[in-house]
């Protein structure tokens, strides 16, 4: 039981100091004022699964079996 004790008291000091550097990131935005703004803000917004276009899948497909057919032929079986 001891183990588990020693456990939970590092993962008390974690959580305090994960706890303590998101303050203090929060601390300086606020004192700064500003938001991230630009086409990486816009990035870091960005939510959902990105998709690929059937189109694009199928150029990505075709570019692996020739690849895979490449290697075929030099007598590789593994790339």
């Amino acid at each position: 039981m001891d183990i588990v004790k020693e456990l939970k008291e590092q993962r008390d000091r974690l959580e305090a100091a994960i706890s303590a550097l998101e303050g203090g990131r929060s601390a300086r935005k606020a004192a700064n004022g500003k938001r991230k703004t630009g086409p990486r803000a816009v990035n870091d917004r960005r939510k959902g699964k990105r998709r690929l276009s059937a189109a694009a899948r199928k150029k990505i497909s075709e570019a692996a079996k020739a690849r895979w057919a490449k290697a075929k032929r030099a007598g590789r079986n593994s790339l």
